[in-house]
């Protein structure tokens, strides 16, 4: 878009940010570039941006992505500012409803994978990359602006506080870069806390599979209920001490020393005992 058109663009409606949303404006520009840099966006790519707000990352993006973008928006009084704004760009497509409840399989269809992106509300951050992940065969990668303990739990190693569920799932079914961190004065309101990027990007073949998932998302999730207390505790209604040291893993250990590798090992285990 020329400087010319873009200076007789309508301005869109003001806005105040909602905490039911959890609503932080993304404002510095030089914030806003590099994480356009990070996502690399091209023409012909299936761009999907979660939670546009009031369009700041979106303007680089369909402009970089050729004018076609896909946004998804829970905030309907954000919707008729967004339409104002882009109304020169006809091949952007507006969701209005919850990320949460969409089908991302479902908008993949035929089309190539999807580019994921987008600046998550804190207070629904993790639960959205679980849904996502549910999804990730219809994904190409994600990048999100998270809150920066979000992003170090998703970014983990074995054997550090971070280290837990969130970590262990995401890294069983994704590489994962954390990218830069970002700091409270880059949004409007200003955030209590930092934020960072994160990239995500599922794997074409998953290095440690899990013969039954869904039996290993319960044994990851059983082995962190109780973070200070021992694998032989934690997992005792699933097997034994005895049954874990023969996988070669010492039952006193706690669960976040415990590699993805281990944790699909003790999974296979019980999946194999299974009638």
């Amino acid at each position: 878009m020329s400087s010319a058109t873009r200076d007789q663009r309508p301005e869109p409606p003001q806005h105040r940010a909602r905490k039911r949303f959890g609503q932080n404006f993304l404002r510095d520009p030089g914030v806003i570039m590099r994480i356009v840099r990070s996502i690399a966006p091209r023409p012909g790519e299936r761009l999907v941006e979660i939670g546009p707000g009031q369009g700041a990352l979106t303007e680089p993006l369909i402009e970089a992505a050729d004018g076609v973008l896909e946004v998804v928006e829970l905030d309907r009084d954000l919707i008729p500012g967004l339409r104002v704004q882009f109304f020169n760009y006809p091949d952007l497509v507006i969701h209005e409803g919850d990320a949460l409840a969409l089908d991302f399989a479902a908008l993949k269809g035929d089309g190539a994978a999807l580019r994921v992106v987008g600046n998550l509300p804190y207070n629904i951050s993790t639960p959205l990359i679980f849904h996502l992940l549910g999804a990730r065969e219809a994904i190409a990668d994600m990048h999100f602006m998270l809150q920066k303990e979000v992003v170090e739990r998703l970014a983990a190693e074995p054997g550090g506080a971070d280290w837990g569920r969130l970590s262990v799932m995401a890294q069983y079914y994704c590489r994962i870069d954390a990218l830069f961190t970002v700091p409270p004065e880059a949004f409007v309101p200003r955030p209590k806390v930092d934020s960072a990027i994160v990239r995500l990007v599922p794997h074409a073949e998953l290095p440690s599979p899990a013969i039954d998932e869904a039996l290993f998302a319960d044994v990851v999730r059983q082995a962190f209920a109780q973070r200070r207390k021992t694998l032989r505790n934690n997992l005792k209604t699933r097997l034994s001490g005895e049954a874990l040291a023969a996988l070669g893993i010492d039952p006193v250990r706690r669960p976040q020393t415990l590699s993805v590798a281990e944790l699909v090992a003790i999974a296979n285990h019980l999946a194999g005992e299974s009638p």
